[in-house]
């Protein structure tokens, strides 16, 4: 059997939360909600949480509050649970010192986006991903491509080259094919763990070495999730088929506009008060909250 053909390690574990970042009524960060989301979602079957990531906001969130925000989650859920912290930019000192300081606060990993904007060639991603793997030796990272926001995807190629860093262990593949992940195992065997981006993709992404998803429907659906995975994993593909089959219109209703206006809504609509994104992102428009509604509706069991 080749290298490629092995199974991958599950570093921290298979359903992970890409979390929401709880806003108040005055638009600021509100640590305490965060924090008892953190729990909720940890006991509806995440095995991990993911903070300050696209789901998280990030790009309208201080440095300041970033960490504030990490704390908080991290002492929510004790030390039992993985916390990443999502620390990228499109300038690597930033992204350095953002990784350092998420490893200093007690993060478990960090998921590091492809720099935006800059749309820098593959020896300049390769650079970037090397320097803050090298500044923060310790720390487990997770590349995170995710072409369709940065403008610019990392080769299969690159991340093989980065595989000499030790603490280069896992991948967001958010490029929206499942070819991503088998060019990734082929590239650079099984060490890499390669998680899907995309809910919807997730089941097609397992049948080609995928070990889990960074998720944002675990917000509403955590337990069917995770049992779709172990359907799966345990070879009963024709129920996870079925898990798969009753989530994707909710899959579908998340990503009807930017992420993450529709989950913040469908979290109000659940009872968890996690406030309005932050301009220029802006609350969903009612229709689509209202469709939004029904399709929670009919995922509730009768």
């Amino acid at each position: 059997m080749s290298p490629a053909a092995e199974l991958s390690p599950t570093p921290f574990g298979r359903l992970l939360t890409a979390m929401v970042t709880p806003f108040d009524a005055e638009g600021a960060v509100d640590l305490a909600l965060a924090g008892r989301l953190a729990r909720h979602l940890v006991d509806e079957g995440s095995d991990g949480l993911v903070v300050c990531g696209t789901t998280g906001e990030s790009p309208t969130l201080s440095w300041t509050e970033q960490v504030q925000l990490l704390e908080a989650v991290r002492q929510a859920v004790g030390p039992g649970v993985p916390v990443l912290a999502g620390t990228g930019s499109n300038c690597t000192q930033e992204a350095v010192k953002a990784t350092r300081e998420a490893a200093a606060v007690g993060a478990d990993g960090a998921l590091v986006v492809v720099p935006y904007y800059n749309k820098p060639p593959q020896e300049g991603l390769e650079a970037h991903f090397r320097a803050i793997a090298e500044a923060s030796p310790e720390l487990p990272l997770m590349l995170y491509n995710i072409p369709g926001r940065t403008g610019c995807s990392i080769h299969p190629d690159t991340v093989a080259r980065l595989m000499d860093c030790g603490n280069v262990v896992s991948f967001k593949a958010a490029s929206g094919t499942t070819e991503e992940v088998t060019a990734l195992r082929l590239a650079c065997g099984a060490r890499l763990a390669i998680y899907s981006g995309d809910d919807g993709l997730l089941l097609p992404m397992l049948s080609v070495g995928a070990v889990g998803v960074v998720s944002v429907a675990s917000h509403l659906v955590g337990r069917r999730m995770r049992a779709m995975v172990e359907a799966y994993l345990s070879g009963q593909t024709a129920v996870a088929l079925s898990h798969h089959e009753q989530l994707i219109p909710l899959f579908q209703a998340l990503f009807a506009t930017t992420n993450p206006v529709p989950v913040k809504a469908a979290l109000e609509l659940s009872g968890w008060p996690v406030g309005a994104p932050r301009c220029p992102l802006l609350p969903l428009d009612p229709v689509m909250r209202s469709a939004l509604s029904d399709t929670l509706a009919a995922l509730r069991p009768t």
